[in-house]
């Protein structure tokens, strides 16, 4: 298990509300954890895909996946320099594993994801 220090823990608060809407499927915590000029990009069969927070949170629709108990959600590592800091994390979602990466800002409202780059693929 990976430890963290004060600094990354209060990095991390916004990751783990990250972690609540998907748990939740609730677009509440992930407006709760972005920036409201965050994207979420990837790149998905070949295609440049980049979705504003708003279009992003179109997903959440508040009813959790009926596989929700067997999800993992992890924080492989963090970066925290001043007001700055990247993160991974992995999340396995039955059959698919996604790796995200974070780039946090600390704000007057706290630590908040300023964007986010995926991969998606299926879990070996």
């Amino acid at each position: 298990m990976t430890t963290f220090n004060d600094e990354q823990l209060a990095a991390l608060e916004p990751v783990h509300n990250y972690f609540q809407g998907h748990a939740q499927d609730n677009a509440a915590f992930m407006r709760q954890a972005f920036l409201p000029s965050a994207h979420i990009e990837s790149m998905r069969d070949g295609v440049f895909t980049s979705w504003p927070l708003d279009v992003y949170c179109e997903r959440f629709k508040g009813t959790p996946a009926a596989d929700e108990p067997t999800r993992k959600r992890s924080v492989d590592w963090i970066e925290v320099h001043g007001s700055a800091a990247s993160a991974r994390i992995t999340l396995e979602h039955g059959a698919m594993k996604f790796v995200d990466y974070f780039v946090l800002l600390k704000t007057e409202q706290g630590w908040k994801i300023a964007n986010k780059a995926f991969h998606g693929q299926a879990a070996t």
